[in-house]
Formats: structure tokens, sequence, C-alpha cells
């Protein structure tokens, strides 16, 4: 067995002495809590250490894993001048990954140096040097960073069975480090706005990694976990992957959420191998699929044509929208569909409403009723209707199209008062030539004109 530790780690700043300073006793459990698992991790004897932190820059479809020989890092933006960091690459153990990752037909793309090379491919986030800040202390090995995507939970616990499968073909000892913190909705000062059921996730997260029930974690309500606003759980699926087929023995070594937001700090070992625990190999029933709960966007979006259709007129925001939606503002785009194929489509660069449900709703019923290129919908379609809903961010310039990526970004396109529009990730847009050519055609720019270039990444939610 070569994942010899797995460890749930948080990263607020505020936990390193040169950010928090007299702030500190407010995160003392958690602090401790680093200090004991560095420990841990340490008497392991790890020869790699592996993270899969939420904030690494990546995609919405592929695991980023970044390439570069080296990789740096400064908590300088949080006032940690002094603090950095420059280590080593594990790119041995990488190649290994890309092969298990293939095994489980999982998408990872490299970054850096002759590859994809986004912004800041050899820089590593906080997600990643928070951890790092603690276990650097004890261990000095190279290590592996990768990054989140947005696809289901499944492909995450799938990574994690695949960094297992690398470490066994290397017989390479590995720490898989699983940076994430848990619901950031818990008191009414929390940076998403508070919801009473909120702590519910975290008790039952800390109920799983307590016990090692790792097959609860796709019992947990879907609501629950959009109601908590977290952004640990694909983290933690990983770490629940990498010890597929063996049983595991667990710790948790504290919890609290000094500011609305749930810290975790938790030790994971593996103990014998277990065929019940194997998920890909052992016989199980084969169940009916069962049909995914709509987010919170495409329902409001949903809720919004129906009662227009029923109304006849446009309505206010429902009671129960999340406060994320009520209490941000941003461009969006809806876009409809039926048996996909596109049925309407409108949305705002800026933000047009008092806030994002708003923004939502307007958008929901522009795309169906003043779309030119479509008639409008008609009551008797709604129920065929797919929804989707993109959250845009505030648009920022490139000076050159090295800067863009057909997948992640999507594009403004302006010259004089001409302007056009492309959403990222588009089927039959295979390159960010295409995708600019498609941009300035919408602006009416021809090909050879020069134009001011935005990009912006969006949220999608379907």
């Amino acid at each position: 067995m070569a994942v010899v530790i797995g460890c749930l780690m948080p990263h607020p700043p505020i936990i390193i002495p040169e950010i928090g300073r007299g702030r500190l006793d407010t995160v003392k459990s958690t602090i401790k809590a680093m200090q004991e698992i560095t420990d841990r991790v340490a008497k392991a004897g790890p020869e790699t250490l592996v993270f899969i932190s939420p904030h690494t820059e990546g995609f919405a479809d592929s695991f980023a894993v970044k390439v570069n020989p080296e990789l740096m890092g400064s908590l300088a933006k949080f006032g940690a001048f002094d603090v950095s960091f420059l280590l080593k690459n594990d790119l041995a153990f990488i190649h290994e990954l890309e092969r298990a990752a293939n095994d489980f037909e999982l998408s990872l793309t490299k970054v850096g140096k002759g590859h994809v090379e986004l912004f800041l491919a050899d820089e590593l986030d906080h997600g990643v040097l928070v951890p790092l800040y603690y276990l650097s202390k004890k261990i000095k090995t190279p290590i592996v960073s990768i990054a989140i995507n947005q696809h289901g939970f499944d492909e995450h616990y799938a990574l994690g069975a695949a960094i297992l499968q690398a470490s066994n073909s290397m017989r390479k000892k590995v720490a898989l480090i699983a940076s994430g913190d848990l619901s950031h909705r818990l008191t009414p000062d929390a940076p998403a706005g508070y919801h009473p059921r909120a702590i519910d996730f975290d008790a039952k997260i800390e109920e799983i990694l307590d016990t090692g029930y790792f097959d609860e974690l796709a019992e947990i309500d879907p609501e629950l976990i959009e109601i908590a606003g977290e952004c640990g759980l694909r983290s933690i699926y990983t770490l629940a992957g990498a010890f597929n087929g063996y049983g595991v023995i667990t710790k948790v070594l504290s919890y609290e959420a000094p500011f609305g937001v749930g810290y975790m700090v938790s030790a994971i070992y593996p103990s014998r191998p277990s065929a019940e625990r194997d998920l890909f190999t052992t016989e199980v029933e084969e169940l009916p699929a069962k049909e995914p709960e709509p987010s919170a966007p495409v329902r409001l979006a949903k809720y919004s044509l129906e009662q227009y259709f029923k109304q006849g007129h446009p309505v206010g925001v429902p009671d129960d929208v999340p406060p994320e939606l009520i209490n941000k503002r941003a461009g969006a785009f809806v876009c409809l569909k039926i048996n996909n194929n596109l049925r309407g489509c409108v949305g705002t660069i800026q933000p047009t409403q008092a806030n994002l449900a708003e923004e939502i709703m307007a958008n929901a019923i522009q795309a169906a009723t003043a779309d030119p290129r479509f008639s409008p919908v008609t009551p008797d379609e709604l129920p065929n209707i797919s929804f989707s809903v993109d959250i845009l961010e505030p648009p920022e310039r490139v000076q050159n199209k090295n800067q863009l990526d057909h997948k992640v970004f999507g594009i403004l396109v302006k010259r004089g008062y001409k302007t056009g529009l492309l959403l990222p990730d588009l089927e039959g847009v295979d390159s960010v030539d295409e995708q600019i050519a498609i941009a300035k055609r919408k602006a009416g720019i021809q090909p050879h004109e020069e134009a001011e270039i935005y990009r912006f990444k969006v949220e999608r939610y379907e």
C-alpha cells in the first residue's frame, strides 16, 4: 500500500502566524491540529506530497496538474511578504498518474511550459501553500499540485483511485493532502451569509471522517451541499478514492468555525485490503440512475419562466432563493434547449438588476421571448426545455490571444460601439482563433479589423 497517509487540511491564511498575528488565539485548535498532522505525515515517511486544491487554476472538465520542474509560491498578497516556497515537482509521478488516469477514463491536462500555459502555471495557490507552510517544517520531498474540476464527485473519487494506482505502480510512498474548508455559512457574519442547516453538512462530514464510512458521502443531500457553500467536498472525495479497496483508520484532530467557515483537520491511514470497499471491482446490484437535482440558478430560471406563462407577467423573487443569489450582483446568461438544440439564449455582461436572482429571472424570460434568432417559446414547449445558467465574472482586457483559452474563458470583442460576446466551452468552437472570429462576426467587426479583447470566466449551472 503506497498511499501511506491521507489528510484533510483547511487553508485559511489567518492560521499562518505571519498573517494571523494577534488573532491566532481564535484559530488555536486548528493550528495545534496542523502541527500534529505534520508530525503524523512526517512519521509516515512519504516520498512525495500530492496536493489537490479547489483554488488551483484549472478547468471545468479536466483535472489540471502542474508540470513545470519547479513550483513556487508566496503568501505576500496576504501580507506575509517573507513566506515563500520553491519546490521540486515530481514529474515521474505525474507521468505514472497520467497513465492511471487514462485507465479510469479521466481527463488530465498538463499545465506548464510546452503544454497548456495558463497564468501562474508554476505558482502555487493558498490552498496548497497554507498546508505546505506547516508540512514543510518537517518534510522535504517533491510535491505534485492538482486542481479539482467541476464535474461530478465520482470523478474525484476515481482521481483518488488513480493516485493510489500510480503510487502502487511506482512503489512510492505518497501522502495525499486534500485541501478544503467546509461550510462557509455557519454564522450571520459568514462570507456566504447564514443558513441554519449549514452546520448539518459539517456534522455529517465529521461523522464520515471519524468512522471512515466513505460510502455515505454519496448519501449527502445535494440541497445540503448547495446550502453549505463548501469548497472541500471534491477534495474529500479524492481523499476517499485514494483508499479504495482498503479498510481505513481515521482520526479527526480538530474542528472549529470561528469566522463562520468550518475548518477541519483529519488523518486517514490504510489498513487491510477490503473487497467490499473496492467500488471499481466489487459486483453490486445495478440500480436505476437517480435524476440529479437541478442547481438553484437553474431552478430559479425555470420558476421565472413557468410563472411568466402562468401569470402573464414577470413575478418577484421567491422566498426560498439562497442568500448568495440575493447578496450578489453579476451578469448572467440563460440558455434554453430542446433535445440539445438551442431554443433561446440571452444574457447580460454586466449586472442590470438589483441582485443576481433578479438578473437570472429577467434573462430567462428574455431568452424565451426576445432572442431574435428564434420565434418566442410557447407554454406547451416548457416541459421539454432544459435550462443552463452561466454566471459571469467581470471581464478583464487581454493583450494577445496567448492569454485566452476557449475552454476556460469566454471573450468579449469590442471596436468602437460594436461588441460581440461568446461564452466558453461551446460545442463546435474548437480553438481560440475560431472563438475570436465568431465573436467578431457577431459584433459586425471585419476579420482584418483590430479589436479590443476581454476575457471572463463563467460558473455554469445545468
